[in-house]
């Protein structure tokens, strides 16, 4: 469904030029959850803006990009935007304040001129266990939570193949996390969606992800499934410090972030 290869993306010019991701190359199946893991500033999320053509004048991007079969151009097509959806970390940055839930959901709806576009906001709304109520409150009106929801309704809307997800509940509380985790399993199975999620949660990838690519500094160190990340044996010591840095501070685990040869 998602094939990237040799992706570079650079920042500005010449000899203040920054790589974000350098020869970024990695697959996703049809249906499949796929995880983009490493710490901030690694270029996981970059990569992800790269793939939904956010990086349009802002960052050169080169190499080979094909999504459900489309080689993607500078200018992405009609057709895949309403393909493929993304929902952002930050459920209030990403929701316009001034509009309400039914503006916010029938916005893409009339975008790519489809038809019944109320009975589309309120089957997206019970998809994602919002009822009719929060149709015309205003994203300050509902929580954290609930906000997210109406973000995964909005990707919903265009009837997508693929959602990219950018660290979707970094910005709930704890609580509300496994809500909206468990949600985006649901849809998944139920519409056969494939998932590119990107996060530095690996307990979060783990859940969610069949296979994960591990970032360091703009480049790929290794891909592997997920079994291996549970069994605590992937190949890369940067991974394994990650794995021990997810189970709680300790100083050895620490100090063996610090001491891993940097690319």
């Amino acid at each position: 469904m998602i094939r990237v290869d040799n992706l570079n993306i650079h920042f500005g010019q010449g000899a203040r030029a920054f790589a974000a991701a350098r020869d970024i190359s990695f697959f996703v199946e049809s249906g499949e959850s796929f995880g983009l893991v490493g710490e901030s500033g690694s270029g996981k999320t970059t990569v992800l803006r790269a793939l939904a053509g956010l990086l349009d004048g802002v960052a050169r991007v080169s190499g080979d990009m094909v999504v459900a079969g489309e080689r993607l151009e500078r200018r992405r097509s009609k057709s895949f935007r309403r393909q493929v959806q993304m929902v952002f970390q930050d459920p209030y940055g990403s929701l316009h304040p001034r509009h309400t839930v039914d503006q916010i959901l029938s916005e893409p709806a009339r975008i790519h001129r489809m038809d019944d576009i109320q009975g589309r906001v309120l089957t997206a709304l019970e998809e994602v266990g919002l009822d009719r109520s929060f149709r015309f409150r205003f994203p300050h009106q509902i929580s954290g939570g609930q906000r997210q929801r109406v973000a995964v309704a909005r990707a919903l809307i265009t009837q997508p193949r693929i959602i990219l997800l950018d660290e979707p509940t970094s910005a709930l509380d704890v609580s509300v996390q496994a809500e909206v985790l468990n949600l985006l399993v649901r849809l998944r199975r139920e519409r056969g969606l494939t998932y590119i999620l990107v996060s530095h949660n690996l307990a979060v990838v783990s859940h969610m992800c069949n296979r994960l690519a591990v970032m360091q500094q703009g480049r790929i160190l290794e891909t592997l499934e997920v079994a291996r990340l549970r069994d605590g044996t992937p190949d890369q010591a940067y991974t394994r410090a990650l794995l021990l840095a997810s189970q709680g501070y300790d100083r050895a685990a620490a100090d063996s972030v610090d001491l891993l040869d940097r690319p």
